[in-house]
């Protein structure tokens, strides 16, 4: 607890300092400060509590995630009201997905979230998702979706960079949006790992438009050379504004498009040094 307070108490000044850097608010990022709940993986077990209490003290009001581990998702959801903040999305594995679509709408209607998201597609070989494997995954979104739909809620696949194996005249990325229902299945652009795998996500957006509902906000380390994998060492996560993605571009484009939910996602060893400078970026556009 004395770890999680002094981290609260130098996120805070580090809020504070950079605040005054910025003193000139801007106008471009108008919406509310959201979080991906996966940034704080390594402090949610440590204090449930506290790290919402860190969340909120940043000015963060809405949350990507599930239930912290140790609470259901009433009680969690009750802990984030408490503190003013909302889940608009939640997320779930894809086997669990397939299996049971109709449980997964249920928790994320008790976590208040109206949507919900899968980050990960099944493949055998890393860096080699194939054709069959995108052609299996189409067919599994768009049942996954039209069950989603049914129970009121809207699900989105998030890219994570495998995607983008050159397919035809495109990507396999390019065949999944194609070939999935607009009506069940929509996307959450995760703008750090669609250009490590090669993709530009002020484009694809500019290409696909209102399919895409919800964004990840992460930057690539400069000098950092992309590939098709899906996986880059943690470092290699930096502050917004600091690498080599147009952060400024995508949150431009996403606002004319109309996408209204934007989460920090840091996977850094530390977070809790970059997430206050990433949010005072936002703040400064």
């Amino acid at each position: 607890m004395k770890k999680t307070t002094i981290l609260l108490s130098l996120a805070l000044l580090l809020v504070s300092a950079i605040g005054e850097v910025f003193a000139q608010k801007g106008k471009l990022y108008t919406f509310p400060i959201g979080m991906q709940a996966y940034t704080y993986r390594a402090s949610f077990p440590k204090g449930v509590a506290a790290t919402l209490d860190t969340l909120k003290m940043l000015g963060v009001t809405e949350l990507e995630g599930g239930a912290a581990k140790g609470t259901t998702p009433e009680e969690f959801r009750k802990m984030c009201e408490e503190r003013g903040i909302k889940i608009p999305g939640t997320g779930g594995g894809y086997e669990q997905l397939v299996k049971d679509p109709a449980a997964a709408a249920k928790t994320a209607k008790l976590l208040g979230s109206s949507y919900l998201m899968c980050a990960w597609i099944p493949h055998k070989v890393k860096g080699g998702f194939t054709f069959e494997e995108a052609k299996k995954a189409v067919d599994d979104f768009n049942m996954i979706g039209k069950v989603l739909k049914e129970n009121g809620i809207t699900f989105c696949y998030h890219n994570h960079g495998y995607e983008f194996q050159p397919y035809e005249d495109g990507t396999l990325f390019d065949y999944i949006v194609k070939n999935t229902n607009p009506e069940y299945v929509s996307f959450e652009l995760d703008i750090l790992w669609a250009f490590h795998g090669g993709a530009e996500p002020v484009s694809l957006l500019k290409k696909y438009g209102k399919r895409f509902k919800l964004i990840h906000l992460k930057d690539l380390r400069n000098g950092v050379k992309g590939d098709l994998t899906g996986g880059t060492p943690l470092i290699n996560d930096v502050v917004l504004g600091t690498g080599q993605v147009d952060v400024a571009g995508v949150i431009k484009e996403a606002k004319k498009i109309g996408i209204k939910h934007y989460f920090i996602e840091d996977e850094s060893p530390t977070w809790y040094e970059q997430v206050p400078k990433s949010i005072a970026y936002l703040k400064s556009l």
